[in-house]
């Protein structure tokens, strides 16, 4: 197995004032992967099958780089257990939806399905959002067009890449969403 050398684990978490920072890096081995880093732990995940951009464009399959809050977690209380974080919680309910129409009022917003513009169905038959952090990407304000539903969420079988969302195993996620704070920050890097 070849190692991902520019990592630098070291670097990877800081305190920036009173915020704890989580810094997911990409490979350059493969841009639609990374390592989420956590202190001394690093964790594999999947990055969007465009990888990372510095200019976000709804529809492009690219994660942004850029320095997250976390807003809240959204999980499937029929699926999994509640999770351990002190973020806020929500479970998520079969109704729910999240507007990625381009022009549409609720553009980038969770909406009461049905819903007549183009949308993401929370509610899931795959695993991927049994677990979600809600990241502040293009939410205050919001710009038409530079892309939605930007989660970290659980991945695919193998990593396979997003549409430009942060990716990682179920198990990962746990440990992870247990460290959280509303404080802390994820910074995607390019």
């Amino acid at each position: 197995m070849v190692r991902d050398k520019r990592l630098k684990v070291h670097h990877s978490v800081a305190k920036r004032g009173n915020s704890a920072l989580v810094v997911v890096h990409p490979s350059v081995l493969d841009r639609q992967k990374g390592w989420l880093i956590m202190g001394t732990q690093r964790f594999a995940c999947a990055l969007g099958r465009s990888g990372t951009t510095r200019r976000k464009r709804e529809g492009d399959g690219a994660t942004p780089v850029f320095t997250f809050p976390l807003r809240r977690i959204l999980w499937r209380q029929d699926r999994i257990s509640r999770p351990i974080s002190k973020l806020p919680i929500r479970a998520i309910r079969n109704n729910d939806g999240w507007c990625d129409a381009v022009g549409d009022r609720n553009y980038n917003r969770r909406v009461d399905l049905p819903y007549p513009a183009s949308h993401e169905d929370m509610f899931r038959t795959d695993v991927l959002y049994d677990l979600v952090v809600e990241l502040g990407w293009n939410d205050h304000p919001r710009r038409q067009g530079h892309g939605s539903a930007i989660f970290m969420h659980i991945a695919r079988d193998g990593l396979k890449p997003t549409e430009g969302c942060v990716a990682l195993s179920k198990a990962d996620a746990r440990k992870i969403l247990a460290r959280l704070t509303p404080k802390t920050l994820l910074r995607v890097m390019g």
